[in-house]
């Protein structure tokens, strides 16, 4: 089966569909779970990353000098 979700619907009523991982779906688990421990693991630094963000002007206010800051150098 090509995918990563197989989907099986019956012709029941009320309507009932299955949705499985295939094969490959179920060779991103690993990954996903690894992402999963990492952003737990991190979630206070990502909280304080987003909550610096949102207090600058537009994200970037920390590199107003130099050549990261201007469009125009891009």
């Amino acid at each position: 089966m090509l995918g990563l979700v197989s989907r099986t619907a019956y012709p029941t009523v009320p309507p009932r569909v299955d949705y499985e991982l295939t094969e490959l779906g179920r060779t991103l688990l690993t990954p996903i779970s690894a992402l999963h421990e990492w952003a737990v693991a991190h979630r206070d630094g990502i909280r304080h990353a987003r909550a610096h963000h949102d207090h600058t002007a537009d994200g970037r206010a920390e590199h107003s000098q130099g050549a990261h800051s201007s469009a125009s150098a891009r």
